[in-house]
């Protein structure tokens, strides 16, 4: 077959698409527009994809800006692709907006108020980003506070994650259990976080040890601060101290406190260590943890005179 007629066919099957169609007032809407429609969407999303992958590229390949600019830019190159995307679409296509200014206005006021919370969640991702508050790595609490809506672990150690994204809705947050938590990012702009690694990633643990009044007081302030400085994952500096809190009515209560660096390990692993070790070098050195109890008396009811 000839080019010529390859030619004529394409035309023959173009004109025979244009004879196809419903006409709405003064448009024409053909299978030959929608097919166009169509094949435009394809390749412009192809070529965006395309182009935001090799901006990725580049931007990843820069040692000059961290991660959180680096995702700054991504998403206004990708809103600003999109954008010039479908205006040049619509441009491509010759469609005329104008014949469709009262069904693109009502369709454009119910797509405002069905996307007013992803818009908001987009804007408060790109401010997240901005202001540096909140980055990929950063360790915050999950599902102890207001703007999480839970609550804490048992023995009320706080739910902690690391932020692994920062998306277009939501914040990734993986916590110690595996769980992935999708955080709206307007609750992160408009209600209280705790963020551990905003100004330091160092956090300080506070561990409440009761010891018996008849032991010796100094020597198990000793024992607790050697238990706690012999793990690895307790900080040098600042040392760990242990400080009386209040004679209470069954022990002297001591309070532990010390500094790790990684709570993204776990917080409640790290206690249970210290405490363990605090069992075993009291029972060594036969230092008593008392435990409640209750003493009952009988007094015999004397007979009235």
């Amino acid at each position: 077959m000839s080019a010529a007629g390859i030619r004529e066919g394409l035309a023959g099957a173009i004109d025979a698409m244009k004879a196809i169609g419903l006409d709405i007032g003064s448009y024409r809407l053909s299978l030959y527009g929608l097919f166009s429609t169509i094949v435009v969407a394809v390749l412009l999303w192809i070529a965006v994809k395309l182009t935001m992958r090799a901006i990725k590229w580049l931007l990843r390949r820069n040692t000059q800006i961290d991660q959180a600019q680096r995702l700054l830019t991504e998403k206004l190159i990708a809103i600003a692709l999109f954008s010039f995307a479908l205006l040049f679409g619509i441009d491509l296509l010759g469609i005329d907006l104008t014949t469709l200014a009262v069904f693109s206005g009502a369709a454009g006021l119910a797509i405002g108020f069905g996307l007013q919370k992803t818009v908001g969640n987009l804007i408060a991702g790109i401010i997240l980003l901005m202001d540096r508050s909140i980055q990929p790595g950063d360790v915050i609490v999950v599902g102890d506070g207001s703007a999480m809506g839970g609550s804490s672990l048992p023995g009320g150690m706080p739910n902690v994650g690391r932020v692994a994204k920062i998306g277009v809705r939501a914040v990734n947050v993986i916590t110690r259990d595996g769980k992935k938590h999708l955080i709206p990012n307007e609750l992160l702009m408009t209600q209280p976080v705790e963020n551990w690694s905003y100004s330091s990633r160092d956090v300080r643990i506070r561990m409440r040890v009761p010891v018996a009044y008849e032991c010796d007081l100094r020597e198990a302030q000793a024992i607790i601060v050697e238990v706690a400085r012999a793990n690895p994952r307790i900080l040098a500096d600042p040392e760990p101290v242990v400080w009386i809190t209040a004679f209470a009515e069954r022990a002297v209560e001591h309070e532990l406190r010390f500094w790790i660096s990684d709570p993204e390990s776990g917080l409640g692993n790290i206690q249970g260590e210290v405490f363990l070790g605090i069992w075993d070098r009291f029972k060594e050195a036969g230092i008593r943890i008392p435990y409640p109890r209750q003493d009952v008396r009988l007094v015999e009811a004397t007979e009235p005179e």
